[in-house]
């Protein structure tokens, strides 16, 4: 049966128009004049008069299931994809991890099998390359050629366990340049992080909020400049994760400025969350907020720069970097010692809402909102124009947005694994009415209708805004 979302207000990166969508199975098939599609017993009509209809969300950040010291990250492929489609993400990528002495195979491996059958909405991978050498060098053609893994993720930071000196870098950057693919770079100054660390514990220092105080905006910018320099030596599109200092972006827009391939992303924690207001809150009640690159200060202007660097495009995608863990016996294990504290925040419900606000409070369009979260994530990441926009052709991944609503966020409303909310008590404007995958409904009026093994694995294609 064909449905016909009818009414409502279709929002895509360049602006708001009035047009009823036509569903065929998985895709749409017409963007039609509102009254103009069909209607009949076989067709059957959701009205949508008063809200916006927009394309499901592309989250390309998320770690679900992931290893991090003797726990793991408290979403599985399951329910973080779940929380997600509540949240009118459609789309997400993860990432398969290769540490130092692993084969690149063998991680991709065990993440197909973790996440298969698994997962409420499609999903696709990024490839951590954790030890460069030959071998995995090697198996980064093979994963562009023949998997559908089109970007490729190095650290600056975690020495011995994911970090990369520049060569190392530099190495990875000049493959992936030549085969048109992404490098993702976790831009911080990893060893003179280590240094902090190991200073601050021996002082006796060891509150959650020092966590901040050990990760300095310095040692980001300094990382995010020396990441578009190799980056530029290699001829290598790059992307900057979880930018959280004004000053590390300023780096990314004199990249962009003069003409570099460099985009910047950062996530709904950065955007609304500061060190003075919550990692600093009494006692061990600031490990909530523990997560890496660090919670920034408000005073220093951080928040209010990073909606500014939104707004000109000098930060071209919001993601979550969602890597949730329970406050109970995970962020629990870093009491006495910040360091040993569970890395992450869980966002990827609550980011269309978030971004949304950018709306109401006038620091975004209507447009950019749509833009930051579905399409430029979706061209960036060789997912477009199947995902990230509402056209003819593309997956019937939509979501049905009412700007009338009002909810307050909280642990107890969210359907995150997580004993906490990180967003507890804000009060947003709009809310999800409808969500769909690939046709299907999986979110309606409150009710979830989605099913575990519904999301499909994407084979991703090269970026197509590269110049």
């Amino acid at each position: 049966m064909a449905t016909l979302i009818a009414n409502g207000t279709v929002i895509g990166p360049t602006g708001a128009t009035a047009m009823d969508v036509l569903i065929d199975g998985e895709r749409i098939v017409a963007l039609l004049a509102p009254g103009h599609g069909p209607t009949g017993g076989d067709v059957q009509v959701i009205d949508a008069t008063g809200r916006y209809v927009l394309p499901g969300g592309v989250d390309v950040h998320v770690h679900l299931d992931l290893p991090m010291g003797p726990t793991f990250s408290a979403d599985s492929f399951e329910s973080g994809t779940r929380a997600a489609a509540w949240g009118g993400t459609t789309t997400v990528v993860d990432f398969a991890n290769q540490r130092v002495g692993e084969r690149v195979q063998d991680g991709l491996a065990a993440r197909h099998a973790e996440a298969a059958g698994n997962c409420a909405v499609d999903y696709g991978f990024h490839q951590v390359i954790g030890d460069v050498n030959d071998e995995s060098l090697k198996a980064m053609v093979e994963l562009i050629e023949h998997e559908g893994i089109t970007s490729f993720k190095l650290f600056m930071a975690y020495p011995g366990v994911y970090y990369s000196d520049d060569g190392q870098i530099l190495r990875a950057m000049q493959v992936a340049g030549r085969h048109g693919a992404m490098v993702m770079m976790h831009a911080e100054n990893g060893p003179a992080i280590d240094v902090l660390i190991g200073q601050a514990l021996g002082r006796g220092d060891t509150a959650p909020y020092v966590h901040s105080l050990t990760r300095p905006v310095e040692l980001e910018e300094e990382a995010t400049h020396r990441s578009i320099m190799l980056a530029k030596v290699a001829r290598c599109p790059l992307y900057v994760v979880h930018m959280s200092a004004g000053e590390a972006v300023e780096a990314v827009m004199g990249a962009r400025d003069r003409g570099a391939n460099v985009f910047g992303e950062t996530c709904p924690q950065y955007l609304y969350l500061s060190l003075e207001e919550h990692l600093m809150k009494p006692g061990f009640d600031g490990a909530a907020y523990v997560c890496s690159t660090p919670l920034r200060a408000r005073a220093d202007g951080h928040q209010d720069a990073l909606w500014r660097y939104l707004r000109t495009d000098d930060l071209s995608v919001v993601s979550t970097d969602h890597c949730p863990f329970c406050m109970k016996d995970q962020k629990e294990l870093g009491r006495g010692d910040f360091s040993k504290i569970p890395n992450g925040i869980g966002s990827i419900e609550h980011r269309m809402d978030l971004l949304y606000q950018g709306v109401v409070r006038g620091e975004i369009s209507l447009a950019r909102w749509v833009e930051l979260c579905c399409t430029a994530p979706a061209r960036l990441f060789g997912l477009y124009p199947r995902k990230g926009i509402l056209q003819p052709g593309s997956d019937a991944d939509i979501v049905v947005y009412d700007p009338s609503r009002r909810t307050r966020l909280g642990v107890g409303m969210h359907h995150m694994n997580l004993d906490h909310s990180a967003y507890e008590g804000i009060e947003i404007d709009g809310g999800i009415e409808l969500v769909m995958s690939r046709g299907t409904i999986v979110v309606r009026d409150g009710r979830y209708h989605g099913r575990k093994g519904h999301g499909r694995y994407l084979e991703r294609a090269l970026s197509d805004v590269l110049i």
